[in-house]
């Protein structure tokens, strides 16, 4: 396979180049602020929503947002999330060598993926890949934050967090290295309820309780779990930079989508 054409354009995010910038460009701007430790050091990791951008794009432009000041000399980007539509076990990646968006392909860290091959710790499944929108909606902002870098695209299966942690740490690497996790939180529950069940999420990920966050919780929780987890075993603290739903950006209040950005530093 060679390019993995766009499957969301025009849905999930702005089919045209021009809006799609503009759109990235605008969340980015309106990021809310980082804070601590990760204001003078680069964070190494962020767990950002995947939905239509009108709902959380402005809750992963502050995700992004923490990393924008620190982008610079950044080469590769892990980018992991849950499949959605195919069903499999293990972790999956394309066998693309490109991710195309609108605003062009971003190429896709080939050597990386052969070695985890290699070693049996993912699988090949362009079926997976092919109309899933968890990592696609989060490309734009990385041809913006990292312009050039390669991406490592991975989906999660059927996997236990433990295996998915071994993963991330084949691939840590150095400060040329940025993971990015994408998972959105509480689904379809009245604004209040929502709002309580993901501050209670929030509190476990800045805990990094690994294996405490459940697919209620968050549906990106294999790799939230195996992010904890690594985050916990090398020392990062985990911070909240924004905590907001479907009701408070684009969407009725009696069944909401809970969105969070968190960095990892």
């Amino acid at each position: 396979m060679g390019t993995r054409p766009a499957a969301v354009a025009g849905m999930f995010y702005p089919g045209e180049a021009k809006r799609l910038a503009a759109a990235v460009e605008t969340y980015l701007a309106d990021a809310r602020p980082s804070h601590g430790k990760t204001q003078t050091q680069m964070p190494k990791a962020v767990i950002a929503p995947h939905a239509g951008y009108q709902y959380s794009g402005p809750i992963a432009g502050s995700a992004y947002g923490s990393l924008v000041p620190h982008a610079h000399g950044i080469e590769r980007v892990i980018l992991i999330g849950p499949s959605h539509r195919v069903p499999f076990n293990g972790v999956a990646c394309s066998t693309a060598t490109a991710f195309d968006t609108p605003l062009g392909a971003v190429p896709v860290d080939r050597d990386a993926i052969e070695a985890l091959l290699k070693d049996g710790l993912i699988q090949e499944n362009d079926a997976a890949h092919a109309r899933e929108h968890s990592l696609e909606v989060h490309l734009p902002f990385v041809q913006r934050v990292f312009p050039g870098a390669r991406v490592v695209p991975l989906l999660a299966g059927d996997q236990d967090h433990e295996g998915v942690a071994a993963i991330l740490a084949r691939l840590w690497g150095g400060p040329e290295t940025v993971i990015v996790v994408s998972s959105d939180l509480s689904h379809y529950h009245d604004y209040e309820t929502a709002r309580r069940l993901d501050h209670e999420t929030a509190e476990t990920i800045e805990e990094r309780r690994a294996g405490a966050v459940d697919p209620d919780q968050a549906c990106g929780a294999t790799p939230v779990n195996a992010l904890l987890q690594i985050a916990a075993d090398k020392g990062l603290s985990a911070a909240t930079l924004d905590l907001r739903n479907s009701g408070d950006t684009a969407g009725p209040r009696d069944a909401v989508v809970g969105y969070g950005a968190f960095v990892f530093g």
